[in-house]
């Protein structure tokens, strides 16, 4: 079973309170989603694993198991054009669990117009595939978010 880490602080909310129906809806796939610490940070990666996918407002890791975590930094954040992201790592790169791939600041964001919150998602997975669903309360980064059996 792959374990999956919160890629940053802040207060679990699940992906039904996403303001963003894709997400809330459960199209990209079941999760949970992070309202983020208002203050400059570094996103994290979930699982171990080879980054897929990397833009300054979301990455994929894989793990070796197959299974791909989608960390998306805030909502519509990718009309911001990577304005006040950096990213740490390359698309390609091995990182391991708790590495940091993207730096950000969720109240930049908000101050943007956009929502903060940060929705972490199982890829081509079924929310039957998910356990111990973390979708309520304080977490910090590193902190068990979800299992995916």
């Amino acid at each position: 079973m792959t374990s999956v880490t919160s890629p940053l602080a802040g207060r679990a909310i699940g992906l039904s309170a996403v303001p963003d129906p894709v997400f809330s809806g459960a199209m990209v796939g079941p999760g949970t989603a992070i309202d983020p610490v208002r203050e400059p940070s570094e996103a994290v990666a979930p699982v171990s694993g080879i980054v897929v996918s990397l833009h300054p407002h979301a990455f994929v890791v894989v793990d070796e198991e197959g299974h791909g975590v989608l960390t998306h930094l805030g909502i519509d954040t990718v009309q911001l054009n990577g304005e006040g992201f950096e990213l740490l790592v390359n698309k390609g790169d091995t990182v391991q669990r708790g590495q940091a791939v993207v730096r950000w600041d969720p109240a930049a964001v908000e101050a943007a117009g956009k929502s903060p919150v940060c929705p972490i998602v199982a890829l081509e997975a079924t929310a039957e595939s998910l356990s111990d669903v973390i979708d309520d309360g304080d977490v910090k980064a590193g902190d068990a978010l979800f299992g995916w059996k």
